[in-house]
């Protein structure tokens, strides 16, 4: 799409070194033996001498703000030196003790008034497994019968979830609710929809997060729409195609079940176009954040907007990308004055590893996404004249 083709605007920030390192990396994503070999890898050598180095200078750098709020900063600034936002996400994934849970809520609220303070991080996300067991949202889900420790256990997962959400409302912040794997997101959709009713009266304060990849997921935006029609408070989604599609397969293959995703790509590309009509169509009610590296539904948005005649800097629509990726759709939406945020993962390295290479496993299985940035890459190298 010849929008989306302006390397100059989208590397605007890159060197040429920059640039060649992406290119090197992007370069290793496109292989999935690779891949494979290194998530299995990582396991056992990510604390080998040199190890450490190596990741912290190409993958982490790359799709990291660093391992602090604090060292996160300076990548906040320089994105917003393009008038791209950025939100910070507390990437640390696989916890399993109380103190560990506390302790990702304390970040997350660290993160609400980091966000009152400065402009150029006008969200907060929390992912919910950072908040309790794995296996108590599924029992909860699946409408099991708890133990008392659980019951405990629950309630303070629960506790958590109204805190962070709490703490945004008194401080006027927009807070989002990462998805979960299709056996969990019954329990988290739960929580965030008694949330949003509770703090959305106003306005939209708590969003929780759609995977088109699921067959139900637009009928179920539908449904909450209806809902918050009838209770009189706003609501908002973070629209995302998802991040679990094999494991989603494999389970439901497995314990012979239906599988929850779609036919096909197309049919996940029909019901995340069809989604973003409706929320437009119903922006009175419900906010978007359209988290997409999809060129095609980044352009439909932006005819939306300008369809219904809102200002491209209009507060209810936010298109959203992750740091180091679909540069040329987030540099490029955002200098045509739309709302753009970059999602900034940051952590300790070890601890952030099991994000990464999530990032690295959907580069390699979203047809055609490495290959993209690697064209877009040697179009921009070529522009300026530079070898690889």
């Amino acid at each position: 799409m010849q929008l989306f083709e302006d390397t100059k605007t989208a590397f605007r920030l890159m060197s040429n070194n920059d640039l060649r390192k992406a290119y090197g990396l992007f370069k290793s994503v496109a292989n999935p033996s690779l891949v494979t070999f290194g998530a299995w890898f990582l396991k056992f050598g990510k604390h080998l001498p040199g190890m450490r180095y190596l990741l912290k200078n190409t993958i982490y750098s790359h799709f990291c703000g660093g391992e602090t709020i604090t060292d996160s900063l300076q990548t906040v600034e320089k994105l917003h030196t393009q008038n791209v936002y950025s939100i910070l996400d507390f990437s640390v994934e696989g916890k399993e003790e109380e103190a560990e849970y506390d302790h990702c809520r304390d970040e997350i609220l660290r993160n609400v008034d980091l966000s009152r303070q400065r402009k150029e991080i006008p969200f907060v996300v929390f992912k919910p497994t950072g908040f309790g067991n794995i296996q108590l949202y599924t029992k909860v889900s699946e409408g099991k019968e708890l133990t008392d420790a659980e019951k405990v256990s629950w309630q303070r997962i629960v506790e958590r979830f109204d805190s962070v959400c709490r703490r945004a409302y008194d401080n006027d912040v927009t807070i989002m609710i990462d998805a979960e794997e299709s056996w969990l997101q019954p329990a988290a959709d739960k929580l965030a929809e008694d949330l949003m009713q509770r703090y959305n009266q106003h306005k939209c304060i708590v969003v929780n997060t759609l995977q088109m990849y699921r067959h139900d997921r637009l009928a179920y935006l539908k449904s909450e729409f209806e809902r918050a029609k009838q209770g009189n408070y706003k609501i908002g989604y973070k629209v995302v195609r998802g991040a679990y599609i094999e494991k989603e397969q494999d389970r439901a293959a497995k314990l012979g079940y239906p599988s929850p995703i779609q036919p096909n790509k197309e049919a996940t590309d029909h019901d995340y176009n069809q989604a973003l009509e409706f929320i437009t169509a119903h922006h009175d009610t419900i906010s978007l954040f359209a988290g997409t590296h999809n060129e095609v539904s980044s352009k439909l948005l932006m005819d939306l907007i300008d369809q219904h005649g809102f200002s491209h800097d209009y507060h209810k629509m936010w298109f959203g990308q992750l740091l180091g990726m679909s540069d040329n759709i987030s540099f490029v939406v955002a200098d045509k004055g739309y709302n753009v945020a970059k999602y900034v993962p940051y952590g300790p390295l070890n601890d952030v590893m099991p994000y990464l290479m999530r990032r690295a496993q959907e580069n390699t299985s979203v047809a055609g996404q490495s290959s993209r940035e690697l064209l877009l890459i040697e179009k921009e190298l070529h522009r300026r004249g530079k070898r690889f």
